[in-house]
């Protein structure tokens, strides 16, 4: 056993560095963060990954507004618990509490690159854990680490999930869920099975769901493989059937949560499934190409070689040939075909990068590669075969316009290290096994390297792009901060922002909110109130507007300008709790956003143009949300606005303070349809705040769970929280009322009423613990049956398979226990 665990141990270890190196190299020559000035936030990870990475920096060391439950700083109140399932917890989350704050960025990047390696990793282990017999028990573990990076630096790795991070640990599950399926087979670990399975789904359940279905599709094919009495293998099915319920259920209690977050989010943008280009899937089976919509089915170091190779190799026996080899055609060609397409993805095509199934067939690949060794080397004919069918994939792929001549040269010259090393690793002298590894290394570590480089550069052209936290950071960081009077008021941090997740990344307790969970009531809330969006209503954006800052109790606001330091701009509004009339209680919003506004005010503040003008010392607003251009108020400075619904909508917008009469609304462009101009009376405004001041609450408490105000004596009508009515708000113990989309509690009419109690439980919560409760009762019982089984058949011997080829070095041994 310790020979056993050593080999694999220097398999794995090889696997990692193989992988930090390529990465670390990639960015280094691309000159990006944290090697060079080039930003690596773009898209999603810019816009979320760091942001609620910084937020859970906050949790670990005590800062922040809210806690696991109950996020006060983003969409003025959201789930959070959601969130935290979707996109932080992974075991490697951990790590960003061990760098400074404004490191963040550096913290996600070396999150990204442990996670890649310890993929590397854990396939090296699994490899040589299915491992049987192999000719060469010397090279056994340096060929398992090389084939692990391999699958590390798959082109959906480097390409796609190095900015998705979440997703990163599915690649390290499938390899870890293909481990637990070795355990069922040889019944062994029932109970570390289970807990390994719950790791897999907790860190990131929607990528586990496709690396479970991945190593299912693997243990079938090995049972296929065993032979034996069919009820042995029926029984090994439903052992693995067990295994992975039992794990799902320890999972509950962070996976009910997401699932139901999902089920009241705002449903944001639907695309149907189109298959790619037959020669575009071809062409991205080569290093150094990009494509947003088809698979990074991209493979060096050899790997691919060998799985083509497969099918022509002799010495693996036919049935193992038509095995391995029909499981990676057959995933290959599941990822073209709409209704396995849908299985793969939960029954719902994803609104981009619709192939996020294509690290399982990569993991495949991998595996057919090592099952093409199992046996011994291939010979030169197989060889020839393969080197064949690869150079005509590689002469379609050339057909497509996304191959340039990179790509090809890259190919070619990865293909040629492959062929050598095959070649020269059947010598029979110890140094060419040592050549061997070297051009198998190096020809992946430069292809991989090299694709890095390319989609670094790709993605910043091609997507939007953050920047990594610097001075700009640091100064509008500080102004909120000194600024923050939370709860007595809010603190927008802008809506100028530097990403969709300001509240997170910046401070403060604004509207901004980009995220999967984001509620839908919250979207149509704000949108019924003028707020503009991105990401088709997935990403809310803050609204700067008085009445709206009066509402959701906003006492401070960042503002912005090119090339100026921030500046903090201060009003007097109502406390979090306020007490309005009974009748607002059954209003509905309408079309315009400003009577919407006066609606959830309680008072009319707005006036319509006269004559296409505002009154001297008005301040007109202008709603225009599918308008994308600059607006102005004559010859005052423009205003630029970026709408166009349903993927983007340009928010209410003030074009500053009408100074002389006639002055009118223009356009850099043709006037859009449907505009809407307003003129807000200052004045009115102030005495509907003071209004709402001395009726609101005289207290206000707020916790990570929910919130509780002591009213004014004799307090009629309905208290509303200034917070959007999510699913799982409660209030005196009974689900909360909803008031124009805000919590809201009906008050005695009596008067009697003194204070206001309630709590928030995210949906899925309470059957998501008493499912993970009886899940680990049933685990413990498992445990316990274990232990008196092994007790009762005593010690026995075993024997241990071989770390490719080395049985002759494993003598056989006790089990253990």
């Amino acid at each position: 056993m310790p020979i056993l665990e050593s080999v694999r141990g220097r398999a794995a270890a090889f696997a990692a560095l193989i992988t930090v190196t390529a990465v670390c190299a990639g960015d280094a020559v691309a000159r990006s963060f944290p090697f060079g000035p080039d930003t690596r936030s773009v898209n999603d990870l810019g816009n979320q990954f760091v942001p609620f990475h910084a937020k859970l920096w906050d949790l670990l060391h005590g800062r922040g507004d809210g806690g696991l439950l109950l996020n006060w700083q983003s969409g003025y109140g959201t789930a959070f618990l959601p969130d935290l399932g979707t996109y932080l917890t992974s075991p490697f989350a951990l790590l960003v509490g061990l760098f400074p704050r404004d490191r963040i960025d550096l913290a996600v990047y070396v999150i990204t690159v442990l996670k890649m390696a310890a993929a590397g990793a854990a396939m090296a282990w699994l490899l040589l854990t299915m491992a049987k017999k192999r000719p060469d028990s010397a090279s056994s573990w340096w060929v398992a680490g090389v084939l692990g990076a391999t699958y590390a630096l798959c082109g959906w790795s480097v390409i796609e999930a190095s900015y998705n991070p979440m997703w990163l640990d599915g690649l390290i599950a499938f390899p870890l869920l293909c481990l637990v399926g070795e355990w069922v087979r040889a019944g062994r670990r029932p109970v570390l099975g289970p807990l390994v399975v719950a790791l897999a789904w907790i860190a990131n359940f929607y990528t586990a769901y496709m690396a479970t279905i991945g190593a299912v599709l693997v243990l079938c094919v090995q049972l296929l493989l065993d032979g034996g009495v069919l009820r042995e293998r029926v029984r090994v099915l439903v052992r693995g059937a067990g295994t992975v319920l039992l794990g799902i259920g320890l999972a509950a209690p962070v996976l009910l949560p997401v699932v139901m977050g999902t089920g009241h989010a705002f449903p944001g943008w639907t695309r149907q499934f189109e298959p790619a280009d037959w020669s575009q899937f071809l062409a991205r089976t080569l290093p150094a190409t990009y494509s947003f919509f088809t698979p990074a089915v991209f493979l060096g170091g050899g790997a691919l070689l060998l799985a083509v190779v497969l099918p022509f190799n002799r010495k693996v026996p036919g049935r193992e040939r038509l095995a391995w080899a029909g499981l990676a055609g057959g995933v290959a060609l599941s990822l073209q075909w709409e209704p396995t397409h849908l299985l793969w993805h939960a029954f719902a095509t994803p609104n981009g990068s619709p192939f996020r199934q294509t690290f399982v067939l990569s993991g495949l690949l991998v595996i057919a590669a090592w099952q093409c060794l199992a046996h011994g080397w291939p010979g030169r004919r197989p060889l020839l075969a393969g080197t064949g069918l690869l150079v005509a994939v590689g002469l379609v792929a050339a057909t497509d316009a996304m191959t340039g001549r990179r790509a090809l040269a890259l190919f070619a010259c990865g293909l040629a290290a492959a062929v050598a090393a095959l070649l020269v690793v059947r010598l029979p002298r110890r140094r060419y096994a040592a050549l061997a590894a070297l051009l198998l290394v190096g020809g992946l570590a430069g292809q991989a390297a090299a694709t890095t480089a390319y989609t670094d550069r790709a993605r910043l052209h091609r997507l939007d792009d953050y920047p990594a936290w610097g001075t700009e950071h640091d100064e509008r960081a500080a102004a909120v901060a000194e600024a923050d009077g939370w709860p007595r008021y809010r603190t927008d941090p802008g809506r100028t922002q530097i990403t969709g997740n300001d509240p997170l990344l910046l401070g403060g307790q604004g509207a901004s909110y980009y995220s999967s969970h984001t509620p839908d009531v919250l979207t149509r809330t704000l949108g019924a109130l003028g707020a503009g969006w991105t990401s088709n209503g997935r990403a809310v954006q803050s609204l700067d507007s008085p009445v709206v800052d009066a509402v959701f109790a906003v006492g401070a606001r960042l503002r912005t300008e090119d090339g100026a330091p921030p500046e903090v701009s201060r009003a007097e509004v109502p406390p979090l709790v306020t007490v309005r009339p009974p009748e607002q209680t059954r209003l509905r919003y309408g079309r315009s956003p400003f009577r919407n506004q006066e609606m959830l005010l309680g008072s009319r503040v707005y006036s319509d143009p006269v004559a296409g003008s505002c009154p001297v010392g008005r301040e007109v607003f202008l709603f225009a949300p599918d308008y994308t251009g600059t607006a102005r108020l004559d010859d005052a400075t423009p205003v630029e606005l970026r709408g166009g619904q349903p993927r983007r909508r340009a928010a209410v917008t003030s074009l500053g303070i009408a100074e002389r009469p006639g002055e009118r609304v223009t356009f850099d462009g043709k006037a859009p349809r449907g505009r809407t101009v307003a003129c807000l009376d200052r004045a009115r405004l102030d005495a509907a705040v003071e209004r709402m001041r001395k009726t609101g609450a005289v207290s206000v408490d707020v916790s990570d769970h929910g919130v509780r105000a002591q009213l004014p004596p004799g307090s009629r009508g309905t208290a509303v929280v200034a917070a959007p009515r999510i699913a799982g708000w409660s209030c005196a113990g009974k689900p909360a009322d909803a008031s124009l989309g805000l919590v809201a509690v009906p008050l005695d009419p009596d008067g009697t009423t003194t204070s206001v109690d309630c709590s928030f439980r995210p949906p899925g919560l309470r059957s998501g613990a008493a499912l993970g409760g009886a899940s680990l009762l049933v685990l413990v019982g498992v445990g316990v049956l274990s232990v008196r089984r092994r007790r009762r058949e005593g010690p026995g011997t075993v024997e241990l398979p071989a770390p490719g080829g080395a049985a002759e070095l494993l003598p056989a041994v006790e089990s253990a226990p």
